[in-house]
């Protein structure tokens, strides 16, 4: 009986590490903290924000087209003229002495451009299309970091309460092998008998070793991507009510929000736009050009000048060689392209919420299905010893029940863990997994403070600090 209260043990236990219902003492670590720890200081996170910033700065170069160009120039140096003449009687040369020059000149020179075929719109345009399709780059990664994190965490969790399972099977198995001992020293078994629990021990053992093995790479990966050490972990939730409750409803949301499809289709627009700039450069260019110049000799032999100048220039590309049209052509290929690219997300998309809505749904079955596995093996197990006990079954029966109640346990922590991350793969194959929809208490990086800092900055190399 010492042994069917062990079994029982291992059973509450396992229950207890696994299941993801109800309060759990603040000390441990929990999984909404995991995944805060992993949106804030995630690497991988942090280099895609730092990669929207800098094409926020595409927007900035854009609108520049907009802007005159003013140069300065200072002009400094210094000269000798030595004037000569020949004698119309004579014919003997004459010679002036040398005259030093210091001549200098300062000026300003600004061109603005009016009219360049629109290109400098559709430019801005691109860009502000390029930084909302970087927006939903920095989401994806976002949604990516949080799933990682998620599936982490329950890989963990489950590793952590196998190996507790696979020890304490060691123990009630060495505590089996020691009763075989016992009932063989009084001629109750035969030497088969203790063989075959000895070779179950070291089944066991075996087994309890790659389940340590196993949680030692769940801990590292852990730590890889949640970015701190793994403490006692709390029980984590499914996120199903965050989640569409039909199947249908669930594809038609990710076929739109998905942050693959999403980006695919800012990208169509980069596309048709790089078609209009690149038509642009067949239209006329018109500019104008302003400068004031002042020349002077600190000699004083040369008198100053003082000159302004304004231009207007038309320029009108007659032929190029055929790089335009060449140009042109190859973008409209490249926005087919874009399109068919979009077409081939919507439908990824679709395949990963119906893949994940059947496992989510699979792994519920499994949960009623392994635990009415369990609750039988415990039961056939606890029948099996005291048949056991009156000669009706072998040490062998015993074994191979007790093996059997292991795997169902191992069985129903695996398809809890597995509850957990299908919910959370579901809610990112719809788009919606971010921590905002999570409600999880952490500060959430704005993207749009960055972008109106840097937008409409005419100077300045410092970077702002709206990261």
């Amino acid at each position: 009986m010492k042994s069917g209260r062990t079994i029982r043990s291992i059973a509450l236990c396992t229950v207890a590490a696994v299941a993801y219902l109800g309060p759990f003492p603040a000390i441990a670590d929990t999984l909404e903290g995991s995944l805060v720890q992993s949106y804030q200081n995630n690497p991988v996170l942090n280099a895609q924000r730092a990669a929207l910033r800098a094409t926020d700065e595409g927007v900035g170069i854009a609108l520049s087209g907009y802007r005159p160009r003013v140069t300065a120039t200072i002009t400094q140096g210094a000269s000798a003229v030595q004037q000569g003449a020949r004698s119309g009687t004579t014919g003997v040369r004459s010679t002036s002495p040398n005259a030093a020059l210091v001549p200098q000149s300062y000026g300003i020179t600004a061109t603005q451009t009016l009219y360049n075929g629109n290109q400098t719109g559709n430019r801005t345009r691109q860009a502000e299309s390029q930084v909302s399709a970087a927006r939903e780059t920095l989401r994806l990664t976002e949604q990516t970091v949080l799933l990682n994190a998620a599936t982490a965490y329950m890989n963990l969790l489950r590793d952590t309460a196998i190996l507790d399972l696979q020890k304490r099977n060691v123990e009630v198995l060495q505590e089996q092998l020691r009763q075989t001992r016992d009932r063989f020293n009084v001629g109750e078994v035969t030497k088969t008998d203790v063989a075959q629990a000895e070779s179950r021990v070291a089944a066991g053992r075996s087994s309890m070793l790659g389940a340590e093995s196993n949680y030692v790479t769940s801990r590292a990966t852990y730590r890889q991507v949640v970015g701190i050490e793994a403490g006692k972990l709390a029980p984590g939730s499914p996120v199903d009510r965050l989640s569409p409750r039909t199947l249908p409803s669930a594809v038609e949301q990710g076929r739109v929000e998905n942050p693959n499809v999403t980006a695919a289709a800012l990208g169509v627009d980069v596309a048709l736009l790089q078609v209009k700039i690149n038509e642009g450069a067949l239209y006329p260019t018109v500019s104008v050009a302003g400068s004031v110049t002042q020349s002077m000799d600190t000699s004083a032999i040369l008198p100053s000048q003082f000159v302004y100048t304004a231009l207007g220039t038309v320029s009108v590309p007659l032929y190029q060689g055929g790089s335009e049209y060449a140009t042109i052509r190859q973008s409209k290929e490249t926005l087919g392209q874009r399109r068919m690219d979009l077409d081939t997300q919507r439908d990824s998309a679709q395949q990963s919420v119906v893949q994940s809505w059947g496992q989510l749904e699979a792994a519920k079955a499994q949960i009623i299905a392994t635990q009415a596995q369990v609750t039988a093996a415990e039961t056939a197990l606890n029948g099996v010893r005291e048949e056991a006990r009156v000669g009706q079954r072998t040490t062998l029966d015993v074994l191979n029940a007790q093996q059997e109640l292991v795997n169902a346990r191992v069985a129903l922590v695996t398809a809890q863990r597995d509850r957990v991350v299908a919910s959370y793969a579901l809610l990112s194959a719809t788009g919606r997994l971010s921590v905002q929809v999570l409600a999880v208490r952490s500060p959430t990086y704005d993207p749009g403070v960055h972008y109106q800092q840097v937008r409409d900055t005419w100077f300045g190399v410092r970077t702002p600090d709206g990261k």
